[in-house]
């Protein structure tokens, strides 16, 4: 398998919750480097120009508040197979239907406050990497 870079947000309900450490050893001890990261609250127009895919959903002003509502960790996590390793640690996007052990399953509280954001494929986790931290966006192995 490849060594592959993905984007990974821990959103602000599970900053609140202040499991950011134990996030952050899942994906240490899954093999996963963290290449970047950083802590910001993000502005409205940040959150609207990253979710900008969903623009044209129902959900979208909703997942653009709750981004907005706190602070949350953005990290590129570097690795063999980094997109679907990240994927599979974060679990189900509805934490009821997560399987044991994944992240939303033991942090998230709703399918609307999950605790992570992972990028899904090459091109999507290029087009996130870029948005955040663009000096990396040119990397590749």
């Amino acid at each position: 398998m490849a060594v592959e870079r993905t984007l990974s947000i821990i959103k602000p309900d599970a900053v609140a919750k202040n499991v950011i450490g134990k996030i952050i050893s899942r994906f240490e001890d899954n093999g996963l480097k963290i290449a970047a990261a950083r802590m910001q609250l993000l502005s409205q127009n940040e959150a609207e120009g990253f979710y900008a895919v969903h623009r044209e959903r129902p959900f979208f002003n909703d997942l653009v508040k709750f981004m907005i509502s706190g602070p949350v960790v953005i990290m590129v996590l570097e690795g063999e197979g980094a997109i679907l390793k990240n994927r599979t640690l974060m679990g189900a996007t509805d934490p009821k239907k997560a399987e044991k052990g994944t992240i939303r399953a033991d942090f998230a509280e709703s399918i609307d406050a999950n605790a992570v954001h992972g990028s899904d494929a090459p091109d999507t986790a290029a087009t996130e990497i870029a948005y955040f931290f663009p000096a990396l966006a040119v990397y590749s192995r």
